[in-house]
């Protein structure tokens, strides 16, 4: 397919103006095959995801500072989701998968957003943990709600403003050449080198915001579970060690599967692994990662279980409107 370019200026220079997306397969008979497996995962993930946040708005005994960050990684996880599987969607029914510079960035910052949000937010629930098991007779003057929301709002500054300048510094970039994205998704290592400009400030932003914001929270989760380990080592009984390795046992799920399946997507890029073999762990790290997320939460979760008997029981017993 040709470049979609526009003319700027003397009619010398040219702008790519739309990019194709080659999608996450070739043939299209598996596309459309596909389209109900991907929209049954999409919208599972949102029913599983806002109805989480719903279980614990309406539930007291689901008002705790560990909720409270629960409620706030399905939000996350919501627009996670949907800034990639509505577009993915519709492609598969699309002969010619196109999509506007304009909404390419659009579609980048988002995700990019709600990436580095989940990051931070990860280390923020780390650290509740590391409080829960270290000082749980401190615990609720540590973790008050005033922390708590300050903790939220620092979470999605810093995400907005690491998406902010990556978005910036890779659209601002001259396009005008090649357009193929050889991805489903608007994904920042497969357009920079479609760029016709020297691409090393842009790169270095993502270096930088990579190592401030990924491995940044990392680090903090990382110290958070050794101090937690510390601690557990205190713990004289069994059932003692049993129960606090509970509390942190599906973070620690939700953390491994984020960072694990995260790097192996964008560690590879710079390796000889296949554009199949990144498809497949993108389609991971975006698509099934928020459907899981609650699963992971509230399967072994008898708090949640019992919060939402409560809540059916409740909503049972409403009197019926004439």
């Amino acid at each position: 397919m040709m470049p979609s370019t526009s003319v700027l200026g003397d009619g010398n220079h040219t702008s790519v103006a739309m990019f194709v997306l080659l999608g996450l397969f070739d043939q299209a008979e598996l596309q459309l095959i596909l389209f109900p497996v991907f929209l049954g995962t999409y919208l599972i993930t949102l029913v599983w995801n806002l109805g989480l946040i719903i279980l614990i708005r309406m539930d007291s005994h689901l008002q705790t500072p560990m909720y409270f960050f629960l409620s706030f990684l399905s939000f996350i996880d919501i627009w996670y989701s949907s800034s990639i599987s509505p577009k993915m969607l519709s492609d598969f029914l699309k002969a010619e998968k196109t999509i506007s510079f304009i909404a390419c960035a659009t579609q980048y910052f988002v995700m990019a957003w709600m990436s580095a949000s989940e990051c931070c937010l990860l280390a923020a629930m780390a650290y509740d943990r590391y409080v829960a098991i270290g000082s749980p007779l401190q615990y609720s003057a540590i973790m008050a709600p005033s922390l708590c929301w300050r903790m939220v709002a620092g979470v999605y500054g810093s995400g907005f403003l690491s998406s902010f300048v990556q978005t910036v510094a890779c659209f601002n970039l001259d396009y005008c050449g090649p357009n193929v994205i050889h991805h489903f998704f608007c994904d920042i290592p497969q357009i920079i080198p479609l760029s016709c400009s020297d691409p090393f400030i842009s790169q270095l932003v993502l270096f930088l915001a990579a190592v401030f914001v990924g491995f940044g929270s990392f680090l903090v989760i990382l110290l958070s579970y050794v101090f937690i380990a510390v601690s557990i080592l205190k713990v004289t009984s069994f059932k003692g060690c049993v129960k606090a390795f509970k509390t942190c046992g599906s973070h620690l799920a939700a953390v491994t599967l984020f960072y694990g399946t995260g790097l192996s997507v964008y560690m590879h890029h710079s390796s000889q692994h296949s554009t199949k073999q990144d498809k497949v762990l993108s389609v991971v790290y975006t698509i099934l990662i928020p459907m899981v997320n609650p699963l992971i939460y509230s399967l072994r979760n008898t708090e949640i279980k019992e919060a939402l008997k409560r809540v059916l029981k409740k909503a049972a017993h409403l009197p019926l409107k004439a």
